[in-house]
């Protein structure tokens, strides 16, 4: 029986259990730092852009004055919003008034499901659940293309941050439950001034069965290091790596002017 609430679904003991989305992702770009988050002893900076979008997300979750409670920083000294979260109003203001948008987020909110892929326990909880599709609330910078460094390509947004990846662990996980597959679809608005773009997103089966494939390949790999079986990777270059780094040998020029991209 699946004892997940919303209340519970981030707490340590269920991020060790299951894995999710955003674990799974985690892994992939370093699997040193996911591991670290995962024991606590690493917090990802909460930056001024993912909190606009988490100030969205609660709105439409139901929970926006509980979100203001707990992060004061969106306020003035004066008490009053932010401009960056007065735009974010806007922002939720400007997609209330598209009928289309807000009937695929008028789903049941938060809905939670658990399964396993290849053998690893999975935790998700959907935005806007309805019989007949699976909707994400994505806001985000623009819709441009955005450079993939460690892939040396110009990449669509949503495969640069993993939505792709996103929506077949939740079409998989749903198809467990209801015995149905479902499109999933992408309610993504963005959060450009004076005017935000806004599109409902309907992820390409092919692809969601490649990003699948992706899943069940990679997903032991994740679980045996959260196990403490596999010795975590290191990207070398995020915060975390940062942090922990010990030299252990000199470096040359020649070889950082290949590694460090001149600005």
């Amino acid at each position: 029986m699946n004892n997940i609430t919303s209340e519970n679904y981030f707490s340590s003991e269920n991020n060790l259990k299951y894995m999710g989305s955003s674990q799974f992702k985690a892994f992939q770009k370093c699997e040193a730092a996911a591991l670290a988050e995962i024991n606590e002893e690493y917090v990802r900076p909460m930056s001024d852009a993912l909190l606009i979008g988490s100030f969205v997300d609660a709105y439409f979750e139901g929970t926006l004055d509980s979100f203001k409670e707990n992060h004061p920083e969106v306020f003035t000294q004066k008490g009053t919003l932010k401009s960056q979260y007065q735009h974010a109003e806007y922002i939720i203001q400007r997609v209330e008034r598209d009928p289309k948008f807000m009937l695929y987020m008028s789903g049941e909110k938060q809905k939670i499901f658990t399964g396993k892929i290849s053998g690893v326990p999975f935790k998700i909880k959907v935005d806007s659940y309805h019989p007949e599709c699976i909707v994400d609330l994505k806001c985000i910078k623009d819709f441009k293309s955005k450079w993939n460094d460690s892939k040396g390509i110009k990449e669509n947004f949503a495969f640069y941050w993993g939505y792709h990846i996103q929506g077949a662990i939740y079409r998989e996980i749903v198809r467990q439950n209801t015995g149905n597959t479902l499109n999933f679809l992408l309610a993504a608005v963005t959060k450009e001034k004076p005017e935000p773009d806004f599109d409902l997103i309907n992820v390409d089966e092919n692809i969601l069965d490649e990003a699948l494939d992706e899943v069940k390949s990679l997903a032991p790999r994740f679980q045996k290091i959260k196990n403490g079986e596999i010795i975590p990777q290191r990207c070398g270059k995020c915060p975390w790596c940062r942090r922990t780094k010990v030299l252990s040998k000199t470096v040359n020029l020649s070889d950082l002017c290949e590694v460090y991209e001149v600005e």
